[in-house]
């Protein structure tokens, strides 16, 4: 195994020098690169063997000198984060020359620590390289908030909570417990769809990273009889996760089908802690995806169309009032019954509303975007044809919302 290694880590070598290279410019490490003012360009490269090139020609051989000294040094740490050969070795023969002879022994330069960070997140870009999942974590609102507003349609609430709750929650110094998100909606309105955008923009491998965990209820716990042994389950995984990552995102898909006992077993994990011990490096994020008050929602949107009044006045008290209370009159073994609300361990409960006519469209027209093919005003609405609207009288809102619009423009393949 360690022949078949040897030309990868020999390619790998030629490309970290020169990375290294690039990275260092032409000057020798730490020295700016020369001047490139407009004298500097009127006078052009100068003839082949002139001070110019002189010059260049001992920058590069000071350059190429200290990436020697750096390589050996360089190449032993990265082989031993990515392959862990040799490593004790070669750090007992270090400590040995640095006891016996601590001034002549070689350490890593200033620049040479800069170099090694940039080595380190650059390899760390294209594979793990460390124990835990938090070196692959990004954090980027930004994007986060950009491709909200871009890509989810109608749902102005929903944009500006998500947001402004993870952000808010992410820069508090020593945040008290969880953040506990709850949506609330129609199915194919975009929970799903966000959960999917915030793990994407959090971290670097989005639901595929370690950090993140995804639980449907059906697909997870589908038999009430063995709901003990899904609760043990549970929590092993949820502290498995929690130790792996200190900033962990949890989703629960279909939380109105958990058993109660499941919420509970998740509880702990939620509460506020007293910011002593280990806990109080913990950043989770639990979001829980649910169809429940999606009645609610909707006859709350719909009274404001009847009224004229434009579904953007809608405002997050009204609907979060009205939700709160629906929830918590749920009957047993529901969503509600595990408490969770009622010790206020949900901090923001997320209405998402109903889509209509020309939201589907804006849907339709993600979709053929996605897939690279072209389209026209009047497919889109072909496709929003397709779907089927309610109520029976005023027929406007989508009753899957944008779920399968995807699965329609596949009637409009030339």
């Amino acid at each position: 195994m360690g022949q078949a290694r040897l030309p990868a880590r020999r390619g790998l070598g030629c490309c970290l020098l020169v990375l290294l290279l690039l990275l260092g410019g032409w000057g020798s490490p730490g020295t700016p690169p020369p001047p490139r003012g407009p004298r500097a360009e009127q006078q052009g490269p100068g003839p082949e063997g002139g001070p110019w090139a002189k010059g260049r020609y001992e920058d590069v051989k000071k350059h190429l000198g200290a990436v020697g000294a750096l390589s050996k040094q360089y190449w032993q740490y990265l082989a031993c984060r990515v392959w862990q050969e040799g490593c004790e070795e070669e750090e007992e023969k270090q400590r040995e020359e640095r006891e016996a002879s601590p001034i002549a022994s070689w350490g890593f330069p200033l620049v040479g620590q800069d170099y090694l960070e940039i080595l380190s997140a650059w390899y760390c870009s294209f594979g793990k390289c460390c124990e835990t999942g938090d070196c692959r974590i990004i954090n980027n609102i930004t994007g986060l908030e950009a491709d909200l507003s871009e890509q989810l349609h109608g749902q102005h609430l929903a944009k500006e909570v998500v947001v402004r709750a993870v952000q808010g929650f992410l820069q508090s110094p020593q945040p008290q417990k969880a953040l506990v998100l709850s949506f609330h909606g129609w199915s194919g309105t975009g929970k799903n769809f966000v959960a999917r955008m915030v793990a994407s923009h959090l971290y670097r491998d989005g639901l595929k990273s370690d950090c993140v965990r995804v639980f449907i209820s059906l697909l997870h716990f589908p038999h009430h009889n063995y709901v003990d042994s899904y609760k043990a389950q549970l929590q092993r995984q949820i502290s498995q996760t929690l130790q792996r990552c200190r900033q962990a995102l949890l989703i629960f898909d279909e939380a109105e089908k958990l058993h109660s006992s499941l919420l509970e077993a998740i509880k702990p994990f939620m509460a506020q802690h007293d910011s002593k011990g280990p806990a109080d490096q913990q950043r989770p994020i639990f979001v829980f995806l649910s169809n429940l008050g999606g009645n609610t929602i909707n006859e709350v949107a719909l009274d404001f169309w009847r009224a004229g009044r434009a579904r953007e006045e809608i405002s997050l008290e009204l609907l979060e009032q009205r939700l709160r209370l629906e929830l918590q009159e749920a009957a047993e073994n529901s969503y509600a019954h595990s408490h969770l609300l009622r010790e206020n361990l949900i901090d923001f409960v997320v209405p998402f509303l109903p889509l209509e006519y020309h939201h589907v469209k804006l849907c339709a027209r993600d979709a053929f975007l996605a897939r690279g093919l072209p389209y026209t005003e009047a497919t889109l609405d072909k496709v929003a044809q397709m779907m089927v609207f309610v109520p029976k009288e005023e027929k406007l809102f989508s009753a899957q919302g944008c779920k399968s619009v995807p699965q329609r423009i596949n009637y409009f393949l030339p």
